[in-house]
C-alpha cells in the first residue's frame, strides 16, 4: 500500500485537496446554519462548490502543496499550507462575489479558511502516522535503543528509525546531559535522563543498545559515557558528525560501532576552499608507496579530483594489487598505472619516467619501523636516503612539477636510525630545490591503524586476551587519521611554492598507555581487570616525547590553520651530495663506522643505539664471513 500511495502522491495530494477543499465548505455551512440548511442555501452550496474547489486547486498547485512531503512535513511545510489556504480563500472570495453576488454569506469565506486549514493539516498528519507506523511483528522483534542525545540530530534519527522499520529498532526513549532538557518529549518520546542515569534506565526500560548522538563530544566525554555503558552491559553504537555524513544516504544507515578515533582529541577541520581540484585535476601523478597506509590513502584521494592519470608505484605488488582492484572499482574511468620496483633502482625510475612522464610525485615509500630499522641500518640508509636521491634527481631530470616528500616527526632532533634517515631526506628536498621542480616535505606524526603502528598490535593482543604491552607508563605520541594527513598532505602542496617543510597540527599529544586502555574499553573489557597492561620498556631509537619542529627552526601560519611551515638552513648542495656519495659507498661496504659519522656529520645531534651498533657489525662480519 506504502509503494502505491508513494508511486502516484502528487495525482492523490491533488484529489485528497479537492475533496477537503469541497468538505471544508460543506462543513463551513453546516456550521454557520447549525445543521438546518434553507433550500436557498443548499442552492448557494451546490452552486459555489465547483467553484470554491477549482479555485482552490489552482492555488494549491502554485504554492507546490501537491510536492509537500508527507511523512517529512515541518513548520516551514505547515506556514506554506497556511500561506496557500490564505491565497486561496481570499481569490474563491472574490470568485464568489462576482459569481453569486452579496447573497453570499460574508462569516461562511473566514469559516472556510479556517475549516479547510485544520483539516489540510488533519488529512497530512494522518498520512504521516499511517506511513510511519511500524508493523506488529516488527515491534515483538525489535531491539530496544536509547537515544543519547535529545537534540536536532537525535530528533532526525528518531524519525529515520520509524521511517525505516525493517533495521528492527524501537527507541524507549533519550538521554541528554542537558538538565533543561530532562522529562521532555520529542515525537512522543521521552528525555529520562543522563550520563548517570544510564544504567537505572538501562536496566528499567531493559535497553539493549545506545545509540550515540553526539556531534560535538569531546573525546573524554566519550569515554566516560563509553565507560557507564559498559558497566550496565549494553552496547553501543555512534551516529557519526554532519561533516561525515554528507552524501546521498540515508541517516540511519551511518550508524556505525565506536571507533577509536572518536575518543582521541582530534578536533576535524575541513578546508573549504578548491585548491585540490585546479591544482590536481588533468595532473599525470606519481604516488610511491601506493600500497601503503599513506600511500594508498593519498591514490584515493587524488582519484577524486580526476587527474589526467594516476601512477601508483610499490615494490609490494600484493599491496599494490589491492590498491590497483579498489581503485578500479570506485573509480572506472581513472587511468591508473600499477608499477612494481624499488626506488633503490634509478634504471626503474628513469624507466617509469620515461613512460609516464608524471607532473606531480607523491613520495610516501620509505622504511619506517623504528626498532626494525635500528637493526638494520645499512637498508634504512638505502632504502630512505638514497632512493629518496634517486627518485629526487630523476623528478628533476625529467621536468616534474612538484615533488613531495612525507616525512616523519621523528626527523625532529633524531635518536633513531629512521628519524636521521628521513631528516637527511628533508634535506635532498631542499638542496633539489635550486631546479624548476618544487620540491618540499610534509612532516606529521602517528596515523591511527597505519601499518606497522601500535594500534593494530593492541587490537591482536586484546584478542588474544592480553596482556597489552606498553613501553613506558609517560610515553606519548601525536596521532591523527589516515584520511586527514593524506588530506593536508595535499592541500601542503598544492600551497607550497618550494624548499619548505611542512608541519601538520597533530593537536595534543596523547599517552600510549591511555590508548591502550581505551582500546581495551572499546573491545568491551575492563582493562587492568579483563586485560592486564603491562610495561616492556623503551625500545631503541625511541624517544618518550617526539616534536614536530626544532627550536631553531623558524614557524610560520599558513591560509590553512591545521598547516604550518617551518623554514631552517637548507644545506650546501655541493657539500651534500658529496656526503651522500661518501655514506653511499660505505654503505655498500657495509661499514659501520664511516655510515655512522657520515649521518651524523649531515644529522647533528644523532646518537646511534648500542642495537644498532651491535647488529650493524655482526651483519659486516657475517658478510665477511662469506
Amino acid at each position: 500500500m506504502k509503494t502505491v500511495f508513494l508511486k502516484n502522491r502528487r495525482v492523490i495530494a491533488e484529489v485528497m485537496q479537492a475533496v477537503t477543499a469541497a468538505a471544508a465548505l460543506v462543513m463551513s455551512f453546516v456550521l454557520r446554519f447549525d445543521t438546518t440548511l434553507w433550500r436557498t442555501y443548499q442552492h448557494m452550496l451546490f452552486e459555489s462548490l465547483p467553484l470554491l474547489v477549482a479555485v482552490k486547486i489552482v492555488v494549491f498547485r502554485g504554492f507546490g502543496l501537491r510536492d509537500v512531503a508527507w511523512r517529512d512535513i515541518g513548520f516551514s511545510d505547515l506556514m506554506r499550507i497556511a500561506a496557500a489556504n490564505a491565497a486561496a480563500s481570499g481569490l474563491a472570495a472574490v470568485a464568489l462575489r462576482l459569481a453569486i453576488g452579496p447573497a453570499f454569506p460574508r462569516s461562511l469565506y473566514l469559516l472556510d479558511f479556517f475549516v479547510c486549514l485544520t483539516l489540510l493539516v488533519a488529512v497530512r498528519a494522518a498520512v504521516k502516522l499511517l506511513l510511519d507506523r511500524h508493523p506488529v511483528e516488527a515491534a515483538k522483534s525489535a531491539r530496544r535503543v536509547l537515544i543519547y542525545g535529545a537534540g536536532k540530530t537525535g530528533v532526525a534519527i528518531l524519525d529515520e528509525i520509524r521511517a525505516h522499520a525493517s533495521i528492527g529498532c524501537e527507541v524507549v526513549g533519550f538521554l541528554d546531559d542537558d538538565c533543561s532538557k530532562r522529562s521532555m518529549r520529542a515525537h512522543g518520546v521521552r528525555v529520562l535522563g543522563g550520563r548517570f542515569e544510564l544504567p537505572a534506565v538501562v536496566r528499567r526500560h531493559r535497553v539493549e543498545e545506545i545509540l550515540l548522538v553526539l556531534p560535538a563530544a569531546s573525546g573524554d566525554q566519550l569515554t566516560g559515557i563509553l565507560e557507564q555503558c559498559r558497566a550496565a552491559g549494553v552496547s553501543v553504537k555512534r551516529v557519526p558528525a554532519l561533516l561525515e555524513r554528507i552524501g546521498p544516504r540515508v541517516l540511519v544507515k551511518q550508524i556505525r560501532e565506536v571507533r577509536l578515533e572518536d575518543l582521541l582529541e582530534r578536533p576535524r577541520t575541513r578546508w573549504e576552499g578548491d585548491d585540490l581540484q585546479e591544482h590536481l585535476s588533468g595532473r599525470i601523478v606519481l604516488v610511491t608507496g601506493a600500497g601503503g597506509s599513506i600511500g594508498s590513502e593519498l591514490c584515493r584521494q587524488i582519484a577524486r579530483h580526476r587527474p589526467q592519470a594516476l601512477i601508483g608505484f610499490d615494490q609490494a605488488e600484493g599491496a599494490l594489487y589491492q590498491i590497483e582492484q579498489e581503485l578500479r572499482e570506485w573509480y572506472p574511468a581513472l587511468a591508473f598505472f600499477p608499477a612494481v620496483g624499488s626506488i633503490q633502482n634509478r634504471r626503474r625510475l628513469d624507466e617509469l619516467f620515461r613512460e609516464h612522464h608524471p607532473q606531480s610525485v607523491y613520495h610516501a615509500a620509505a622504511y619506517k619501523q623504528v626498532p626494525l630499522m635500528e637493526a638494520h641500518l645499512f637498508e634504512a640508509v638505502e632504502n630512505n636516503v638514497l632512493g629518496t636521491r634517486n627518485l629526487a634527481h630523476a623528478a628533476s631530470e625529467h621536468g616534474a612539477d612538484e615533488f613531495v616528500l612525507i616525512s616523519s616527526d621523528k626527523a625532529v632532533r633524531p635518536v633513531g636510525v629512521m628519524g636521521a634517515t628521513k631528516r637527511v631526506a628533508e634535506m635532498i628536498c631542499q638542496a633539489e630545490h635550486s631546479g624548476s621542480t618544487r620540491f618540499l616535505a610534509v612532516r606529521f606524526g602517528n596515523v591511527l591503524g597505519s601499518s606497522g603502528s601500535v594500534i593494530p598490535n593492541f587490537r591482536r593482543q586484546i584478542e588474544a586476551g592480553g596482556p597489552v604491552t606498553v613501553t613506558h607508563p609517560d610515553m606519548q605520541r601525536y596521532f591523527m587519521t589516515i584520511p586527514e594527513a593524506a588530506e593536508l598532505v595535499l592541500q601542503s602542496a598544492s600551497m607550497g611554492s618550494g624548499g619548505e617543510i611542512f608541519v601538520l597540527e597533530m593537536g595534543e599529544p596523547v599517552r600510549i598507555l591511555d590508548l591502550a586502555r581505551k582500546m581495551v574499553l572499546l573491545s568491551g573489557l575492563r582493562p587492568d581487570i579483563d586485560i592486564r597492561i603491562v610495561f616492556s620498556g623503551t625500545r631503541p631509537g625511541e624517544k618518550l616525547f617526539e616534536e614536530v619542529r626544532a627550536l631553531e627552526e623558524n614557524t610560520s601560519t599558513t591560509a590553512h590553520a591545521q598547516i604550518r611551515v617551518f623554514s631552517g638552513p637548507a644545506p650546501p648542495p655541493v657539500s651534500l651530495w658529496r656526503t651522500l656519495d661518501a655514506l653511499e659507498r660505505a654503505t655498500g661496504e657495509r661499514d659501520t663506522p664511516q655510515v655512522v659519522s657520515y649521518l651524523q656529520n649531515l644529522v647533528p645531534g644523532y646518537k646511534p643505539s648500542a642495537v644498532a651498533l651491535r647488529e650493524a657489525q655482526a651483519y659486516r662480519g657475517q658478510a665477511v664471513g662469506v
